[in-house]
């Protein structure tokens, strides 16, 4: 054996350079031209397995600077542009692109950020983005929490917490068969399935879940979840945990979260908000009113990879007393020795979520919140928020489309064929069957992404705009694609 290993891993300083100059010359290319390309190549899998070459795992190794190219290729040119300023389909913003910078360099330091001993700067960068994420949607900085892979992970995290916190307290050790009693979950027809998920991998069970109807404005009713509450009690269950959503996934909607609080303090129950997409909003003056009761919230979930348009992935719990996840997530074997600083204890993030060994995810967070400012991002909030009600007046005011919603930079709107009769004659049921395929077509073509969304019995075409790079050309644009995309589509269904 020599004394000098040489890895096969290994790239010489010279060659890491010249590859790295190339790819970011290749990425700075990619940006400037994003607009230009199809929003998606619209590839199916076999199209694609047959680009990529189907073989075996190879024996020998080959040339770094030939497999970045090839990647490059294969991911710029095949895959679906969530960057891209006409993509408004689910809830995936444009990165930022000093969040792919600063990706690289947190994968070159590598720091793992489950234990102060091992992540020193890491650490206290991601304690600082928690209080900085605090301060930003307004609930202040004593509120602690963890950055982790994005919603559902944020809100199961908070999920545990609640649990913890509300359950009999041997339900650690024993587990839920600690209660005879029923612990059940609150919240409405519209909040993410990520609760059902919740339920059912925690072992309570989906009908452990209170679904609770909406009101006219599509928000939860809370004179319903009241009542709810009250005959579960009655009925010698116990209720812990009532979900607030803060901007649903579908419409935007935002529930009354004060009244939610207020009901939770009655019945001494865990008042967590489901904010992943919509909480950053809680930061424009005109929607103050709006977002009132979130420093009530006992838990918060909100993803920076979607409304704070940093790269996937970043998703975040907030917890107004952090000693919640510390009790529900901390243990101590005696092969870690991860207590204590020459300086006193420490912070060790594995003792604050279901990770050990974890990524610098606050990193891209931390430099685009500094970046940009508090300012920055209002403004580019606004601006979403600006486009999206622009998308509905222009839906509203074409003969050929019907807006249905609008809230906060989410639009829901249909294609309705000229001349099709007075409202009350619509076929509802072939008008569903139209969009629905209608939307088939546009998520392929590479026009424009949009998703979809069921309002009151309609299937509507919806666009969320959480992109730095939309604007006014666009949405105009994406107005036409739909009206000559959709008289196609009628034309074709009819003549069939």
């Amino acid at each position: 054996m020599t004394v000098n290993r040489n890895a096969s891993l290994e790239i010489t300083k010279e060659e890491f350079k010249n590859i790295g100059y190339q790819l970011i010359d290749r990425i700075a290319g990619f940006l400037d031209t994003i607009d230009e390309k199809p929003v998606t190549p619209g590839e199916g899998p076999q199209a694609l397995q047959k680009i990529l070459g189907i073989s075996s795992l190879p024996d020998n190794g080959s040339d770094a600077k030939d497999i970045i190219a090839n990647a490059t290729d294969l991911l710029m040119n095949h895959s679906l542009l969530n960057g891209h300023p006409k993509f408004m389909g689910y809830i995936t913003s444009s990165p930022a692109p000093i969040g792919m910078l600063a990706d690289l360099l947190a994968a070159s330091v590598n720091p793992n950020v489950g234990a102060h001993i091992l992540s020193p700067m890491a650490t206290e960068i991601e304690k600082q983005t928690i209080q900085w994420l605090a301060e930003f949607i307004g609930v202040g900085p004593d509120y602690g929490g963890i950055l982790v892979s994005g919603g559902n992970m944020a809100n199961f995290t908070a999920f545990l917490a609640a649990r913890t916190a509300k359950a009999p307290k041997n339900i650690k050790k024993d587990g839920l068969t600690s209660t005879s009693k029923k612990l059940l979950i609150y919240c409405s027809k519209t909040t993410h399935t990520w609760v059902e998920k919740a339920a059912i991998l925690f072992g309570h069970g989906s009908k452990s879940t209170r679904w609770i109807p909406t009101d006219a404005s599509n928000k939860m009713d809370n004179d319903l979840l009241e009542k709810a509450i009250k005959k579960d009690l009655k009925d010698g269950h116990q209720p812990f945990m009532v979900v607030g959503t803060a901007g649903d996934v579908s419409t935007g909607v935002v529930d009354n979260l004060n009244g939610i609080a207020s009901i939770c303090k009655t019945y001494d129950l865990w008042f967590h908000i489901d904010g992943a997409y919509g909480i950053p909003a809680a930061i424009v003056p005109e929607l103050k009113q709006m977002f009132q009761g979130i420093k009530e919230a006992d838990s918060l979930a909100l993803d920076p990879h979607k409304w704070l348009y940093s790269p996937l992935e970043a998703g975040c719990t907030l917890v107004k007393n952090p000693k919640h996840l510390t009790d529900t997530y901390s243990s101590h074997p005696e092969y870690y020795n991860f207590s204590k600083t020459d300086h006193g204890p420490a912070l060790n993030f594995y003792e604050y979520g279901l990770q050990n060994s974890r990524g610098f995810r606050a990193l891209k967070v931390w430099m685009a919140l500094r970046q940009v400012g508090r300012n920055g991002y209002l403004k580019m909030i606004q601006e979403d928020i600006g486009l999206s009600q622009l998308f509905f007046q222009l839906a509203n005011n074409h003969e050929e489309l019907e807006a249905i919603t609008q809230n906060l930079s989410i639009t829901t709107l249909r294609y309705v064929p000229l001349g099709y009769g007075d409202k009350s004659d619509w076929n509802e049921k072939y008008l569903n069957t139209l969009n629905e395929t209608l939307l088939d077509k546009l998520q392929l073509g590479g026009q424009v992404f949009l998703s979809n969304a069921i309002v009151n019995h309609k299937y509507c075409l919806r666009g969320c705009i959480v992109n730095f790079r939309t604007s006014i050309k666009d949405i105009e644009e994406i107005i036409e694609i739909i009206a000559r995309e959709g008289k196609e589509m009628h034309q074709k269904l009819t003549t069939k």
